[in-house]
């Protein structure tokens, strides 16, 4: 969604966070070059006989950050600019995330150099089964949880849970979450970290005081996290008028504006599974097409980055709209050092990644917990406790941060920090 910054390093900024908050916690030496680096990384290379009969490798990775609190979490994103500090980075906000919501899940991430754009489906299947086949001792339920990323869904956790359960000649729903239904998935998946975002959202509205329906948003993304943020920002009274994605045809972002709100309904029609949008149609339907950063610059109270990291940074953070009340980041790493701190200092209320998108991980908890159990809940108990833990996580990171007078960012750090490095100390590592 974000034009390529090569001076930008996602690893470098979920280190430069951890640098911060491990100095007001004071963390012993032994246990910041612990939690400053992933336990374990794998990288490798996935040979694919493509439709045309040529051979084609991709490289993949994956990253288990911490697991002191339980097996490793973390999606799988296929992306043409994967990189393994990317896939690092993420891996190490997954297990911030799992902390900050109290789950006993430690981080991880996993990614596939590769555009499923130009891909077949049966060649996004070799992909995945390729993935599953090099990485297979290193996974399971009682290890590393794999999940849906960036541009994968229920499909390709389906061939992944096939080529597992064929390899080890077991049945093991519980090796990754993200699946269809049928297979043992979870009621409220696809929901959960849209609506998750939302829940604490609708805190911090109620905090300052600011009722859903007397505020208006801006989102850049329209995937899953952005579809589901939409719907659910718009049934508590919400209005979202700017939406920025990919359009199908040449493949730039571009925002689509609308006064008086766009419909979620007539996007998705016009929208396809990556989240992409026909420009034509959205025009036809009334919307009005501005640049792809534009949505930043819209005259809202809410901006919602739930597309990719490296979206506010210090290039455009003053084109922030002085309205702006709020920014709940639906995506991870959206925001960079440099333009958090511009947040900061104009005092705009942030509800940070670790605890702003952690519904999706929250919810791939409790299939992993319903897949090992073999017993599935109804969507609405699924939601229900997706709601309470999205809320109780809310309200203890802003009362430490209101006790200690923090930024939102840091206390939810200082919550998840302390949990993980406590659980390292409590098993000898440090």
């Amino acid at each position: 969604m974000t034009k390529s910054n090569k001076a930008y390093n996602s690893f470098e900024v979920a280190q430069s966070q951890f640098d911060r908050v491990a100095d007001l916690l004071d963390l012993k030496a032994a246990t910041r070059e612990l939690l400053r680096s992933p336990l374990r990384e794998y990288s490798f290379a996935i040979p694919v006989r493509m439709d045309d009969g040529s051979v084609q490798v991709f490289r993949a990775f994956r990253v288990q950050h911490n697991d002191a609190r339980g097996p490793s979490k973390g999606g799988i994103r296929f992306h043409p600019l994967e990189t393994q500090d990317t896939v690092r980075a993420l891996a190490m906000w997954m297990t911030w995330k799992c902390a900050v919501v109290d789950i006993p899940l430690g981080g991880a991430k996993g990614g596939v150099i590769c555009d499923p754009h130009h891909l077949s489906a049966r060649e996004q299947e070799l992909v995945c089964r390729g993935w599953v086949r090099q990485i297979v001792k290193n996974v399971g339920p009682t290890i590393d949880v794999p999940a849906p990323d960036v541009m994968t869904s229920a499909q390709h956790m389906t061939w992944m849970l096939d080529e597992f359960e064929a390899v080890t000649g077991s049945r093991a729903p519980g090796f990754i979450t993200g699946k269809p239904i049928s297979l043992g998935g979870s009621q409220g998946r696809k929901e959960a970290t849209g609506y998750g975002l939302v829940f604490t959202l609708r805190e911090a509205l109620r905090e300052m005081g600011l009722r859903p329906e007397d505020t208006v948003a801006s989102v850049q993304g329209f995937g899953n996290v952005a579809q589901y943020a939409i719907e659910l920002f718009t049934q508590i009274g919400g209005r979202v008028e700017a939406v920025s994605c990919w359009d199908q045809a040449d493949s730039t972002s571009y925002t689509y504006r609308k006064k008086g709100g766009v419909d979620l309904a007539e996007l998705r029609a016009i929208s396809d599974p990556f989240g992409g949008i026909h420009s034509g149609r959205a025009i036809e339907l009334g919307y009005e097409k501005l640049s792809g950063d534009a949505w930043i610059e819209q005259d809202v109270d809410i901006l919602i980055p739930a597309a990719l990291e490296n979206a506010i940074r210090a290039d455009n953070v003053g084109r922030i709209g002085k309205r702006v009340r709020i920014v709940a980041e639906g995506a991870n790493g959206p925001t960079t050092p440099e333009a958090d701190s511009a947040l900061k200092d104009r005092g705009i209320f942030v509800l940070p990644d670790l605890l702003a998108n952690a519904g999706g991980v929250t919810c791939s908890y409790f299939e992993q917990v319903q897949s090992n159990m073999n017993y599935y809940w109804a969507k609405d108990e699924v939601l229900g406790k997706l709601d309470v833990k999205m809320t109780s996580a809310f309200l203890a990171v802003h009362e430490l941060a209101r006790k200690q007078k923090l930024y939102m960012r840091d206390a939810a750090y200082v919550i998840a920090v302390t949990r993980v490095a406590e659980a390292c100390h409590d098993r000898g590592w440090v």
